[in-house]
């Protein structure tokens, strides 16, 4: 599932705008309407308290004269004027001094003598929280969980509270105008939006492409380096451009640097060349030189029993050096078994005598392995030697063979001198070689006959583990 932080940024940028104007909208129009109720409060308040002021001032007749049916008539006004108005009372409950109904809109519900704690509800609770007798001016109250507003007037005369007067409003009043405020609200935002949110975008996947195109070049940044043309960086002094710009100082000293890396690499290329073609030349005129001395000396003193025996190994030793530069490693040979390995230690033993070298075998093969015998033991016996004539009088060579499921490893390892690394670079190179009376072919030929045959090869020495030789080669089993 695609994570938002997974987006690109010309996504981001716009939503986040987009969100932020969304956000920005709902607070204003919810501000909006907490204002608008906080002032009709404060209207609804006002023109109770202006109400009230005016009905307590008639009252006071009534109540000092005893005038029930007078009071009710004066009470009852703002209850039908009110009908057609928005700010109207829904009723008025006059209380003497005593705390009984004295008048009422609603008389069944408010019958006059009942004291406000009979009454129950919002009435009752009013007479618990305030003491209206005490009353020296107008008090707005908004009970919890109540339906209505109400305004607390005292009915005074020459200092004396002959009672209070309650007007309640129910709080249903403001659904109109809150329904008004919030349509106005919901408009204006729809109108903010269509008009903000296509910048937002705009500006948005404007201020993204730079990135975006930063990331892009980034990208292809892998197998290769890009040329400039490749690609388009975004060009300013701000952050994202002097990124863009270091980047490309950075892609330009990369390609520099595998331009440099391409020149070395043909100059080593170059240089191994030059090394084959002088050791070629050296291997090749050495016999040349004798075959062209036999044939002067036959030509003046004849002797062809002498010549003809010099000329034959002189072209011998030819066709061995053109032998080894031309390695074929699809000979036709038997599967790999473990008797090549007993047939290598016998070969190895003339040559293990004269120095005292003990060859130390590890490991073997338990069957068949579909190799070419014949280029695998030429691998091993090339090694073998090499470590052999490497090794120090009296010690050992290692020699340790792993099979796995699917290839076959060969170690071979000795403790004598080693191998400068600079010398380790053009080991496998002809006529190089490790050591000073040999003509370097013999890695060489290891080293593509292990190629040919899919493996790998490599090499380690210094002078705690000695000289360490790893060839690795995929090795199927076979039924043969």
């Amino acid at each position: 599932m695609l994570r938002f932080r997974d987006l690109s940024f010309r996504y981001k940028i716009p939503l986040r705008a987009t969100l932020l104007v969304l956000v920005t909208a709902v607070t204003l129009t919810a501000a909006n309407v907490v204002r608008e109720y906080e002032q009709l409060r404060t209207d609804l308040f006002a023109n109770a308290e202006s109400l009230g002021s005016v009905v307590a001032m008639t009252l006071i007749t009534p109540l000092l004269h005893d005038d029930l049916w007078r009071a009710y008539e004066i009470v009852s006004v703002p209850v039908r004027q009110g009908q057609d108005s928005t700010l109207g009372a829904e009723w008025l409950l006059v209380v003497d001094a005593q705390g009984r109904v004295y008048a009422s809109t609603r008389p069944r519900e408010q019958p006059v003598g009942v004291t406000l704690a009979e009454l129950g509800g919002s009435v009752a609770r009013l007479a618990a929280d305030y003491d209206l007798a005490a009353l020296s001016g107008s008090r707005a109250v908004e009970l919890e969980e109540a339906s209505d507003f109400h305004l607390l007037m005292p009915i005074l005369f020459d200092g004396v509270n002959l009672g209070t007067l309650i007007l309640a409003y129910p709080k249903s009043i403001f659904e109109p105008r809150f329904r008004s405020i919030v349509e106005r609200g919901a408009l204006v935002t729809l109108l903010v939006l269509a008009l903000l949110l296509p910048i937002s975008w705009y500006w948005g996947r404007r201020m993204a492409d730079p990135l975006v195109q930063l990331a892009d070049c980034m990208s292809r940044v892998g197998e290769r380096i890009p040329v400039e043309s490749e690609y388009r960086l975004y060009e300013s002094r701000d952050e994202v451009g002097l990124a863009g710009t270091q980047l490309k100082l950075m892609l330009a000293a990369l390609r520099e640097k595998e331009a440099l890396e391409q020149q070395i690499i043909a100059s080593e290329r170059l240089a191994a060349i030059g090394r084959i073609t002088a050791g070629i030349a050296h291997e090749i005129n050495n016999p040349l030189g004798g075959m062209l001395n036999a044939i002067s000396t036959y030509k003046r003193h004849g002797q062809a029993e002498r010549t003809l025996p010099l000329l034959e190994r002189g072209l011998l030793q030819i066709k061995e050096t053109v032998a080894a530069l031309l390695v074929e490693a699809r000979l036709q040979s038997h599967p790999l078994n473990a008797q090549d390995f007993d047939d290598l230690r016998t070969l190895l033993q003339p040559h293990l005598a004269p120095k005292r070298v003990q060859l130390v075998w590890q490991g073997g093969l338990l069957r068949t392995v579909a190799l070419p015998s014949t280029q695998v033991r030429q691998i091993l016996l090339n090694l073998l030697l090499n470590a052999v004539q490497a090794a120090e009088p009296g010690s050992e060579v290692l020699c340790s063979i792993e099979h796995g499921r699917e290839s076959i490893e060969f170690r071979v390892a000795n403790r004598g001198q080693p191998i400068p690394a600079e010398r380790l670079n053009h080991l496998f190179e002809p006529f190089v070689g490790t050591s000073d009376g040999g003509n370097g072919l013999g890695l060489w030929v290891t080293y593509q006959l292990v190629q040919q045959l899919g493996g790998r090869i490599d090499v380690s020495s210094n002078a705690t583990d000695g000289t360490v030789v790893a060839v690795s080669l995929p090795a199927p089993e076979t039924d043969r």
